[in-house]
């Protein structure tokens, strides 16, 4: 047996060597590249909005309040270019009201109140801007619409009036991603709203202009975020 263990050993021993140089070289690795991130601002989003409004004229008082909503859109990316189309609802409470004497027939001069609030607004527009990967600067503007009421209080008594106003709005902002799909923005919009008539013809207003400043929180389907070699 002990010649049997010896001559197994020679033959393992001289067998080794001959193994380890069967054995396939070690293959090279490349190291992997590194991935950067790449935006595209292309596809469907919805959001939360809010800001302040205030009335642009030259008398006083001037409607002034603020107002919350939501918002919804779609982008289409061709190089840096980005161009889109937004629609936003807000409900709001931007008033104002006065107080004088003015003269009531048969009952002479009487002390009345007057107010004016718009409960809701919002717009349709289209966006076009300039893309720096995650940063959009934009210039907007399309169709503006607000729900407006004036009441009139005079002896005890009050009544009130709604009316649609439709308009146009034009405006600026920026966007950016912090987050794989979500984005934040801050915008300015110029409001014009053509006159109406209330309590059937015997109070026609002018113009309402407003500026207003927001902000919207926006998640973007479907994740905007590419990679690039």
């Amino acid at each position: 047996m002990e010649k049997v263990l010896l001559a197994s050993a020679c033959l393992f021993a001289l067998a080794a060597p001959a193994s380890a140089a069967d054995l396939a070289a070690r293959p090279y690795t490349k190291a992997p590249v590194a991935v950067a991130s790449v935006y595209n601002w292309t596809g469907f989003y919805i959001g939360i909005v809010g800001g302040g409004a205030w009335e642009n004229g030259s008398g006083d008082p001037k409607m002034k309040g603020g107002f919350v909503g939501g918002t919804a859109g779609y982008n289409w990316q061709t190089g840096n270019v980005v161009f889109g189309v937004e629609a936003d609802g807000a409900w709001a409470d931007v008033s104002a009201s006065a107080t004088g004497a003015t003269v009531v027939p048969g009952f002479g001069v009487v002390t009345a109140t007057a107010s004016s609030k718009t409960d809701a607004m919002g717009t349709v527009r289209g966006r076009i801007g300039y893309a720096v990967n995650q940063v959009l600067f934009y210039g907007t503007g399309g169709y503006a619409w607000i729900d407006n009421k004036i009441t009139l209080s005079a002896l005890g008594v009050t009544a009130s009036d709604s009316k649609w106003h439709s308009g146009w709005t034009v405006g600026a902002g920026v966007e950016a991603f912090f987050a794989p799909q979500w984005s934040v923005k801050g915008e300015y919009l110029y409001r014009s709203l053509g006159g109406e008539t209330y309590f059937s013809g015997a109070l026609p207003t002018g113009t309402l202009n407003f500026h207003t400043v927001q902000v919207g929180l926006n998640y973007h389907f479907g994740g905007p975020v590419v990679a690039k070699y």
